[in-house]
């Protein structure tokens, strides 16, 4: 896709969500909706991308890699490719009109919408669907033969034209040298008062320009979010589109319905992930590891063969060895656990480095407090082919050596030499009757 550049309208509030957030900053699988639609537009080729935000907008593009144009006034679709014209004055190809609240929106139906415009040789081309429901989308009306002459607006629309079936995307194909002019002779006809980016096909029509449509196969890539059950539909199909891309690449997911991975997340062949599972991030999953049901890992990795839950929380930072364990209601954070070591249950672990072979008693803790304001975390080292007790807490900075054991109830303020047992709490005392003079008083 050669000679490609982008224009991405992302300015409206989206009042419809009623939300403090503006309608394309709202997650969908951990990143912002727009920029589902500014990764298949890079995906498909185009380069560069001028996103069209507003004013009350502008900031939230800071860092994203992309332009920005403002459209200081909300004139409409036509307005806002407007405002990106300064920005493309140089480029000579198509320009790929993209909507910022398509989420669905995929790279390979892009390339095939800018391989049928240039097919056909065309001056715009537009991207359509047959949905069900055409409800109140833009509707393409076509003559006799086939070709597109307009897009009338389904608040516009006359009853007749709302019984057509083909509905417009708000998504196109420019040559560059069509869609300028067009733009320029756009005028307020219509209700909203606003300049419509679809007149301006029946102005490169009347200029004698050829326009034609790109049917979408599945009507739902082009679906807009405007509501937040919408939000919640595009959600659902991503989440089904990445889930079934690992399924398909070797992993067992046991039930895709309940099981949430985004996009940046990677999962090696024959990883089996359980039920309501919810990977985050950088997270990476060997091969052969088994993650249980009610997990959430973020920006962990988790080694070949591990065994993950249920009920396990790992945060960022947390690196698993090879076959090891961390088990129900285990919270890890920021630390390193080794080769089959096993953190099997009721335990938190955090800025922690532990060796091969460990086992970590039921209810152990690291205390990793800052002493003093600003100052890092203390961390806890402990070696390999360590026992702990139940209910040890380690205060940080502490480092248990290597074959230690460590007595059950132990509160470890110092460090434990290799192969030392190291008990750190008072004798039990018991007191012959007293619990029964208690009662009497």
């Amino acid at each position: 896709m050669e000679n490609l550049a982008a224009v991405l309208m992302a300015g409206g509030l989206g009042t419809r969500m009623h939300s403090a957030v503006p309608k394309h900053f709202h997650p969908l699988l951990g990143r912002p909706m727009v920029e589902w639609i500014i990764a298949a537009g890079r995906d498909a080729g185009a380069d560069p991308i001028v996103v069209v935000a507003s004013p009350a907008t502008r900031e939230w593009f800071d860092g994203s890699g992309v332009t920005v144009a403002v459209q200081e006034d909300p004139l409409g679709t036509g307005d806002a490719v407007r405002s990106a014209r300064a920005f493309l004055a140089e480029h000579d190809g198509d320009v790929l009109i993209l909507s910022g609240d398509t989420p669905m929106l995929t790279a390979a139906l892009l390339r095939e919408l800018v391989e049928t415009h240039r097919l056909e040789r065309a001056d715009a081309t537009i991207l359509s669907a047959e949905p069900p429901d055409p409800r109140l989308y833009g509707r393409v009306v076509r003559d006799g033969d086939g070709t597109v002459l307009k897009i009338v607006e389904g608040t516009d629309a006359s009853e007749e034209i709302k019984q057509i079936r083909e509905i417009n995307s708000s998504i196109y194909v420019f040559r560059a040298a069509a869609l300028w002019p067009a733009l320029e002779r756009l005028e307020p006809k219509n209700v909203q008062g606003e300049l419509y980016l679809t007149d301006a096909i029946e102005h490169v029509g009347a200029a004698g320009g050829r326009v034609v449509a790109h049917v979408a196969a599945d009507y739902r890539e082009t679906d807009g979010v405007n509501t937040r059950v919408e939000l919640a539909h595009a959600a659902a199909v991503l989440r089904d589109r990445i889930n079934e891309g690992h399924m398909l690449a070797g992993v067992t997911i046991v039930d895709p319905q309940t099981t949430w991975i985004e996009p940046h997340v990677e999962i090696e062949p024959d990883a089996t992930i359980h039920p309501f599972t919810i990977l985050r991030g950088a997270t990476r999953v060997a091969t052969g590891a088994e993650v249980g049901a009610n997990t959430v890992a973020i920006d962990a990795h988790i080694g070949k063969d591990a065994t993950i839950g249920p009920f396990c929380y790992l945060r960022p930072g947390t690196v698993l060895g090879e076959s090891s364990k961390a088990g129900t209601f285990v919270e890890i954070k920021n630390s390193r656990i080794g080769d089959r070591t096993k953190v099997p249950h009721l335990s938190y672990i955090g800025d922690a480095e532990i060796g091969d072979d460990t086992n970590v008693a039921a209810g152990n803790i690291t205390v990793n407090f800052s002493h003093y304001p600003g100052q890092p975390k203390g961390r806890t080292t402990i070696g390999s082919n360590v026992r702990t007790g139940v209910q040890n807490a380690f205060v940080a900075p502490v480092t248990i050596g290597d074959g230690a054991w460590i007595g059950a109830g132990s509160v470890i303020t110092k460090d434990v030499p290799a192969d030392a047992l190291a008990v750190a709490r008072t004798r039990q005392e018991n007191k012959e009757g007293y619990a029964a003079r208690g009662r009497e008083s």
